[in-house]
């Protein structure tokens, strides 16, 4: 199987199917992948596959090798439309995750003020208010919302710490439509959240939580877990089309 272990603290630019051209900044450990969830489709593999034995980046680091970068794009005249949280594993995890944001708005503002700063997350973390805060900061907000069906999440996105479906939309709910929700779509013979079963409920939540958008897609790489296979395009742009119809603005990657 093909892993992707991204480099830390800074790794691109990439281009991303939904953010353009994107520079990312993995806050964790450059040799393996630490998580809140262990998702059957993650890029980066299983938690238990690649555990690390480098530490998180500091503050200062992701400051200091960020800012390099930037002045290094910049002087190439490749300024990137994206600043990504990404990589191996939850961002919100890192003990400074708020103090790195601010850094990050601040040499942002300095070097490239056109670029958002996006942060991808699966939600476990948002109950902290500092992480909460640090979210309401960033341009784009993306949080993870693959079904609102706990037996689904357990088998496919394995959370490792305690979670509940119902309080994390209840927290993001609280974001007041400060949040993109990001939905991955999939089948296969034992997981498959495509049907009328997983999206109407789905789309009951996403309305409750009234997002700014919200980001459909489904396998584009290959996964950890064999067996899983992309959702069609016609599967896609039907659940699409009836967020679109709820009047929430949606795209969809294939």
């Amino acid at each position: 199987m093909s892993t992707i272990i991204y480099p830390s603290p800074i790794f691109g630019p990439v281009h991303s199917r939904r953010l353009g051209i994107s520079l990312g900044i993995n806050l964790m450990p450059a040799d393996g992948k630490i998580c809140t969830f262990n998702c059957i489709y993650c890029e980066c593999g299983l938690n238990e596959d690649y555990r690390p034995s480098l530490p998180r980046p500091t503050r200062q680091l992701v400051a200091e090798r960020l800012e390099a970068k930037l002045q290094e794009m910049s002087a190439a005249g490749q300024l990137p439309d994206v600043l990504t949280f990404a990589g191996n594993g939850e961002p919100t995890c890192h003990p400074h995750f708020a103090e790195i944001i601010d850094d990050t708005i601040r040499l942002r503002n300095q070097y490239c003020p056109k670029a958002k700063v996006s942060v991808l997350s699966n939600a476990t973390m948002i109950h902290h208010q500092a992480v909460h805060d640090a979210l309401m900061r960033v341009d784009n907000n993306i949080q993870k919302l693959d079904t609102v069906d706990s037996l689904y999440i357990n088998k496919v996105d394995q959370p490792v710490i305690p979670y509940d479906v119902n309080q994390v939309i209840e927290r993001l709910k609280a974001f007041l439509g400060h949040v993109i929700i990001q939905t991955m779509f999939m089948q296969g013979e034992h997981v498959d959240n495509t049907g009328e079963e997983y999206v109407a409920p789905w789309l009951e939540a996403v309305k409750a939580i009234a997002p700014q958008q919200v980001m459909i897609y489904t396998i584009d790489r290959e996964t950890p877990t064999q067996g899983l296979l992309k959702a069609t395009h016609e599967q896609l742009d039907a659940i699409r089309d009836r967020v679109i119809a709820a009047g929430i603005p949606c795209s969809a990657s294939y």
